[in-house]
């Protein structure tokens, strides 16, 4: 309960537009695939991360692992991963690109990805190489309901 309310103050003061769905968050302006990882698109720049649902099943992570500058990623392709107390999954990209940036803080601070998915979290930028790819992705009322589902059949 705490964690819910911190997030939602957290969603506020960040101007992050969110909503409940059971005890995670989900942020109305991202798009997101059923793999769990999240996009958040600026022009032709591509913000990636894993979703709150990801991190609240993964625990506490301890180590994130980060492609180099300039590697290319294909949507559905795995370009890293993360490694929690609780096991380790690779993380996939939602939209095809080149990465421009990584997060360098989550070499240092791991945590990072459960305190803060939507904000501090993130993990990397892409250069977008088709737009059309986001038509693939669930917006967050899809997300959510298939999140709802998906833990129903657990």
């Amino acid at each position: 309960m705490a964690s819910r309310l911190w997030a939602s103050r957290a969603a506020s003061y960040l101007r992050i537009s969110a909503f409940h769905r059971g005890f995670a968050i989900v942020a109305k302006d991202f798009k997101y695939a059923d793999s769990h990882e999240w996009v958040k698109v600026e022009g032709n720049s591509a913000t990636i991360g894993i979703t709150d649902h990801a991190q609240d099943h993964l625990g506490d992570v301890v180590y994130v692992e980060l492609p180099e500058v300039g590697t290319s990623v294909k949507q559905g392709g795995s370009f890293g991963a993360v490694e929690s107390v609780k096991a380790t999954s690779d993380i996939n990209s939602p939209v095809s690109g080149k990465v421009i940036e990584v997060n360098e803080e989550l070499s240092s601070s791991p945590g990072l990805v459960n305190a803060s998915p939507f904000e501090n979290g993130w993990i990397i930028k892409v250069e977008v190489s088709d737009a059309g790819e986001l038509d693939n992705l669930m917006d967050a009322n899809k997300y959510a309901k298939f999140c709802e589902e998906e833990d129903a059949n657990h």
